[in-house]
């Protein structure tokens, strides 16, 4: 698996799905300042590649995603340092969001924190049986913040208020119907609901699908008139490619 840097590595198969793993990090995968940069850095290098058709992301180990932030760095911050620790953290989940084409969140064990905004910040979270997620912050003295701004528009502002008030945990099933993850694994059977999705994505039109993500992106963020004006350059566009007519043709064969 080729390394990108001390923090992170990727595999691309041939379909054009790439495997972006966090590396020594810990059994938990927890970001530090200088896992946070590798990450982030690692993430800008592989958005690059055009021909990257879905990422996966995943941690070094089978304990969690992303554990959360480093506590015994943010034990030493304090107000200027505490600021720029959460900004790189917020441009690592920047990242995420903005990969061009869809990411998955893996999500074995734990995934508190830091972890849960990052994981927010994915298109898909695809749980374990057996999976645990919380805010914990305001049990060490500090809220909740950037990318946590996502939960309220994923299950809600009562089921927000839960998690980052009473920094407690739920697990998978309870993630699941609350809309926090898309799907829960059956018991060992991560890699396989994992890979369902990708098949799923697979079958879609490459560059449809980055223009989509492109435009949950701004619809999360314009009035609806705006959104959907928006669109209708968009929908355009799309016929500069040939995956209209190409896969308008597959699915006109198919029928007949």
């Amino acid at each position: 698996m080729p390394t990108l840097n001390n923090y992170c590595s990727v595999d691309r198969d041939p379909r054009g799905v790439a495997t972006f793993t966090i590396r020594n990090a810990g059994s938990l995968n927890i970001l530090s300042s200088p896992v946070i940069d590798g990450v982030r850095t690692g993430l800008e290098q592989v958005a690059a590649d055009n021909q990257i058709r879905v990422l996966v992301l995943k941690g070094g180990s089978d304990k969690s995603l992303i554990g959360g932030a480093d506590i015994k760095e943010m034990a030493t911050l304090d107000q200027q340092s505490a600021e720029a620790f959460i900004t790189r953290l917020r441009d690592l989940c920047e990242a995420i969001r903005a990969f061009p084409a869809p990411v998955i969140a893996r999500m074995p064990g734990w995934c508190l924190g830091g972890g849960l905004e990052a994981a927010a910040a994915c298109d898909f979270r695809i749980a374990a049986h057996d999976a645990r997620f919380g805010m914990p912050e305001v049990r060490v003295g500090i809220p909740s913040v950037i990318h946590a701004a996502l939960l309220p528009r994923l299950i809600g502002w009562g089921r927000a208020r839960w998690l980052v008030m009473t920094a407690e945990t739920i697990d998978a099933p309870t993630a699941l119907a609350w809309g926090l993850v898309d799907l829960v694994a059956r018991e060992g059977g991560l890699d396989e609901a994992v890979e369902h999705t990708v098949q799923s994505l697979l079958a879609c039109g490459a560059e449809a699908l980055r223009a989509q993500k492109a435009l949950l992106r701004q619809w999360e963020e314009l009035p609806l008139k705006e959104s959907v004006d928006l669109s209708i350059g968009v929908f355009g566009r799309s016929f500069l490619t040939d995956e209209p007519k190409r896969l308008m043709q597959a699915f006109i064969d198919r029928k007949r």
